[in-house]
């Protein structure tokens, strides 16, 4: 097993442990926890930039490398939890990963000039979405 297939393996393991089975639910659950694991990640989010002085005005901050190390686990355990309610496995993220890396490759050998999400529909497309 890859490492990130065993990260979303212990997340699995772990989200049970908690009450929460993404296998089983319904799309109102989906729904419900998706927006319970984006809302997660934005705190997470927060408490990583408070790991970091960000406060020009603030001569007493200092950067918190352990704790902004922390933030960003615990950011993927939420984002981990998240693919896997919307039905994404580590093989699916790896390969979506890929695909969306080579497309924003394009966009950067062609300039990107102007907003078109056509890129991002064929590669969807191609993996059967």
């Amino acid at each position: 097993m890859d490492k990130l297939s065993q990260m979303f393996s212990l997340q699995k393991e772990l989200n049970k442990r908690i009450g929460v089975d993404t296998d089983s639910m319904d799309d109102d659950k989906r729904v419900e926890w998706i927006l319970n694991y984006s809302r997660a990640l934005g705190q997470e989010l927060a408490e990583l930039v408070d790991s970091v002085p960000w406060k020009w005005w603030a001569k007493y901050q200092t950067f918190d490398k352990q704790n902004a190390r922390v933030e960003i686990v615990d950011l993927f355990h939420f984002l981990i939890s998240l693919a896997q309610t919307a039905g994404l496995t580590a093989d699916d993220v790896f390969d979506l990963y890929t695909k969306k890396n080579k497309v924003n490759h394009n966009r950067q050998d062609s300039g990107y000039e102007k907003k078109d999400e056509s890129d991002n529909i064929s590669m969807f497309a191609k993996s059967g979405e």
